[in-house]
C-alpha cells in the first residue's frame, strides 16, 4: 500500500513521522549546543543578567512558534516558511527566506561538525579531527538519505539524551540551591544573583549584547514546522508540539540559566567548557567531564542531523520554483530529497576544511552569521502570519482555530525585537560585528540571485 500523501503541488513526501517523534523533534529543537556550551562564556561576560536575555528571546520564540502554528494548520507543508512567504508576501520573499535559512544551517553546520570532531578528540586524541568530522557527517548523511522515519527515530533518541541531561541537572541544581550546598568552596543560593557586582555586573548594554548569541541558542525550534509535511495528522499533532514550547523555554532554558547563576558566582564560568561541567566538576563528581562531553556531542550531532533534514526540504521547495539548481530538488525512491541533503553536506565538508585551516574565530563568525539566518526565518514567519490574518479579514480565506495570540500587536513587537537584535550586533567588538557588516554583501548576493531567477523566468515565459 502506498503511504505517500500529497500535501501541496509538487510535494511527494511520506507521512512517516508520528506524534512521539514530532514531540521530541520539537523538544530537541529547543535544546542545543547554544545552551550546553555557549551559556558559560555569556555568563562570564554578562553575569546573572543573562537570565533576562534568555527570557526575552524566549518570549519572541514563543510568538514565532505560535505564528508558525497558525500557518501550519492553514497549510501543512514541508516547504514551511518558504511556501508561506511566497504565498503571503511575494515570490521574492520565498526566495530570500529559503536561501537565508540555508545560510543559517550551512554556517551552523560548519560550526557543529567541527565541534563534533573536537568533542570526540577528547577520547581519541590520536585520530585526526578531520577524519572524525567526515565520519560523523557520513553517518548523518546516510541516515537522512535512507528515510525520514530513520531521521525521526535518530532525532528522537538524540532528544531523549538532551532532555534527560537537562532534567537531571535541574533536579540536582534545585536541591543544591535549597540546601545552600558548598560547591568547591562557595555556597549555592539566591545571593549569587546579586552579591558579585549586582545583577548587571557588566552593565545593561553588555547584557543586551548577548541577545544575538541567545537567539542562536534558540535556533532550530522551527524544524517542527518543516516536519509538518511529513507528519501523520499534522493538524492534530502540531498544536500540541508547539504549545509545549512555552514550558520548555521556561524550564529548560530560563530555568537552567537561572539555576547556573545561583549555583556559582558568575566569574567562575568561562567559554572554554560547558557551564554544567563547571558545576559538577567543582562538586568533585568523578567522570562528569566524560558524561557531559557525551551529552554535548549528542547535541552537536542532533543539530547537524536537523540541519541536513530541514535544508533538504527547503532547497527542494526552492528548486520546484526554479529558485535553486535542479539537482537539489531531486527525490529518491524513498521520497527523500537527496539532492538538497547532498548540497548542504558539501558546505559542511568545506566547513571542516576551513575550521582546520583558520583559527578559532571561524567558529564564532559562523555562529554569528547563522544568527542572521535565524532572525530572517523568524521575521518571515511572523510577517507571513500577519498577512494571513489580513487576508482572513478581507474574507479571502478562513483562519484556523489555532491562532497567534495578541495579533497584530504581538507581531509588530516581535519584529521590533528582531530588528533590535540585528542593530545591537553592529555595536559588538567581536564576531557579531563581522556578521553585521556582512549583511550588505548578503543583500547584494540575494538581489543578484533573484534578478537572475526573474530574468530566466521572463525569457522562458514562466
Amino acid at each position: 500500500m502506498d503511504s505517500t500523501v500529497v500535501t501541496e503541488k509538487g510535494d511527494n513526501y511520506t507521512k512517516a513521522l508520528g506524534n512521539r517523534q514530532v514531540q521530541m523533534i520539537a523538544i530537541g529543537g529547543a535544546i542545543g549546543v547554544g545552551l550546553f556550551l555557549g551559556a558559560g562564556g555569556k555568563l562570564h561576560t554578562a553575569g546573572p543578567s543573562l537570565v533576562l536575555s534568555y527570557a526575552l528571546c524566549g518570549i519572541a520564540a514563543y510568538f514565532v512558534m505560535r505564528a508558525l502554528g497558525e500557518l501550519v494548520l492553514h497549510q501543512p507543508s514541508s516547504g514551511s516558511f518558504v511556501t508561506y512567504a511566497r504565498k503571503f508576501i511575494g515570490p521574492w520573499a520565498g526566495f530570500v527566506s529559503g536561501w537565508m535559512y540555508w545560510l543559517n544551517w550551512a554556517m551552523t553546520g560548519i560550526a557543529e561538525i567541527t565541534a563534533v570532531a573536537i568533542y570526540v578528540h577528547k577520547w581519541l586524541p590520536d585520530v585526526p579531527q578531520w577524519i572524525t568530522a567526515l565520519v560523523a557527517l557520513g553517518v548523518l548523511m546516510g541516515v537522512n538519505l535512507v528515510s525520514v522515519k530513520l531521521f525521526g527515530e535518530l532525532e528522537f533518541w538524540f532528544s531523549v539524551v538532551k532532555v534527560l541531561a537537562i532534567v537531571v541537572f535541574l533536579v540536582t541544581a534545585v536541591g543544591l540551591v535549597l540546601t545552600s550546598a558548598d560547591i568547591g568552596g562557595t555556597n549555592a543560593g539566591v545571593q549569587n544573583l546579586t552579591s558579585h557586582g549586582g545583577f548587571f555586573p557588566a552593565g545593561v548594554g553588555i547584557a543586551l549584547m548577548t541577545l544575538q548569541a541567545v537567539v542562536f541558542a534558540y535556533s532550530a525550534i522551527e524544524v517542527v514546522g518543516i516536519a509538518a509535511g511529513e507528519t501523520k495528522n499534522a493538524r492534530k499533532v502540531l498544536p500540541k508540539a508547539i504549545n509545549g514550547v512555552v514550558w520548555r523555554i521556561g524550564v529548560f532554558y530560563v530555568g537552567s540559566v537561572l539555576l547556573l547563576a545561583m549555583l556559582l558566582p558568575w566569574p567562575f564560568y568561562n567559554g572554554d567548557e560547558s557551564p554544567f561541567v563547571t558545576v559538577f566538576s567543582r562538586l568533585g563528581i568523578g567522570g562528569i567531564g566524560d558524561v557531559m562531553n557525551a551529552v554535548v556531542l549528542t547535541a552537536a550531532l542532533s543539530s547537524c542531523n536537523s540541519g541536513l533534514y530541514s535544508t533538504g526540504r527547503i532547497l527542494r521547495a526552492l528548486a520546484e520554483q526554479g529558485e535553486a539548481p535542479k539537482f537539489v530538488g531531486k527525490m529518491n525512491s524513498r521520497h527523500v530529497p537527496y539532492g538538497g541533503i547532498m548540497f548542504t553536506s558539501v558546505a559542511y565538508v568545506l566547513g571542516v576544511v576551513l575550521n582546520y585551516i583558520v583559527p578559532k574565530e571561524a567558529f564564532d563568525i559562523a555562529t554569528a552569521i547563522a544568527s542572521l539566518g535565524v532572525v530572517a526565518t523568524w521575521a518571515t514567519l511572523v510577517f507571513s502570519q500577519l498577512r494571513l490574518r489580513q487576508a482572513a479579514l478581507r474574507g479571502e480565506l478562513e483562519r484556523p482555530s489555532y491562532r497567534m495570540p495578541g495579533a497584530p500587536y504581538t507581531n509588530w513587537a516581535t519584529l521590533g525585537f528582531l530588528v533590535l537584535v540585528i542593530v545591537l550586533m553592529g555595536f559588538s567588538d567581536g564576531a557579531e560585528k563581522i556578521a553585521f557588516y556582512s549583511i550588505p554583501v548578503i543583500v547584494v548576493v540575494l538581489a543578484g540571485g533573484w534578478w537572475l531567477v526573474s530574468r530566466r523566468r521572463a525569457n522562458t515565459g514562466l
